[in-house]
């Protein structure tokens, strides 16, 4: 990857690249009022690693929330540990792909039930670009609500959806059907006010002509829609990315933003399923550093969750 950061603003996983030069720890100054922050894991129940980096984000960082991939091996592990601190603030990352070479998923719906979303070797596939093309309507949404519902049954307690490489933001239809399951479960969904700007629907011409009635729509029964997401998902030291992070972060608006991560532990595990294990890795030890903490509170950041958010909105 190049050397400069690559800064992802990104609407419900979905994201526009810009690239910015890398900043020095004194370059971060800014100081916002009534600004909060969801520090976001992604991808929980994915691996072990990953769960034991989540769960230690979460008790012993920054960590607010985290949304959970249903169909993974690993997605009982994380359930047990959902199970036993309900307090804590859980997802469901809504899948329709499986991106690794060779740590595989498929459907938690039956496969025969679903056919239309599976590849040739019956698992999800691993990009967007074949669901945008194949995949019917009714079974996506079958598979969703299997996904969900099985969260349900394993007893975690739900506070929002999310969407896997943001493939439900490649379709209008799969779009609406993201926004009408938040509305069915009374779940909130991921998604900003920056729907509107011209350059996220440059990059995903699937909200064109969309975005005010989604946002209609969320508002009208009273689920919240985030200020701004933010995810930078680059290489480099681990330094360099810290720093990195505390510059996007001071650069956030007013209202309540939300900070993607992808905790991981670099280990032969991690290794075998992903060449972003140093990455993952690293984001793990930026949200449990001490000084992140610090600096979020210097910058006038209250940490908040889905759950908090909710009653936020219901309140006014």
């Amino acid at each position: 990857m190049s050397s400069r950061l690559i800064f992802l603003w990104l609407l419900a996983g979905s994201f526009v690249v810009a690239p910015i030069a890398t900043a020095r720890a004194a370059d971060v100054t800014a100081v916002r009022p009534g600004r909060s922050l969801i520090v976001h894991a992604d991808d929980a129940g994915m691996s072990h690693s990953v769960n034991m980096a989540t769960t230690e984000g979460m008790e012993h960082g920054v960590v607010t929330s985290a949304s959970i991939l249903v169909p993974c091996a690993w997605f009982p592990e994380f359930a047990e540990y959902a199970r036993k601190h309900p307090e804590r603030d859980y997802g469901v990352h809504l899948t329709l792909t499986c991106e690794w070479k060779n740590y595989r998923w498929g459907p938690v719906a039956p496969r025969d039930k679903v056919p239309s979303l599976l590849d040739r070797d019956g698992y999800l596939y691993r990009d967007n670009a074949p669901v945008v093309a194949k995949a019917k309507l009714s079974e996506a949404e079958a598979e969703l609500r299997a996904q969900i519902d099985r969260a349900k049954a394993f007893g975690v307690r739900l506070s929002h959806l999310d969407t896997h490489m943001g493939t439900l933001l490649d379709r209008p239809d799969l779009i609406e059907l993201y926004i009408n399951l938040g509305i069915a479960y009374s779940l909130p969904v991921m998604f900003t006010r920056q729907a509107t700007l011209p350059a996220f629907q440059a990059r995903y011409p699937a909200l064109r002509g969309h975005d005010r009635q989604l946002l209609d729509m969320l508002d009208s029964h009273r689920l919240p829609v985030l200020s701004s997401v933010l995810m930078m998902y680059s290489g480099g030291e681990h330094p360099t990315r810290a720093r990195n992070y505390l510059k996007a972060l001071a650069g956030l608006p007013s209202g309540v933003n939300e900070l993607i991560v992808h905790c991981g532990i670099d280990n032969a595990e991690l290794q075998a399923i992903t060449d972003s294990a140093k990455l993952r890795d690293s984001d793990r030890r930026f949200v449990t550093d001490p000084q992140t903490k610090a600096e979020l509170t210097r910058m006038g950041f209250t940490l908040t969750n889905w759950g908090e958010f909710r009653l936020a909105t219901e309140r006014k």
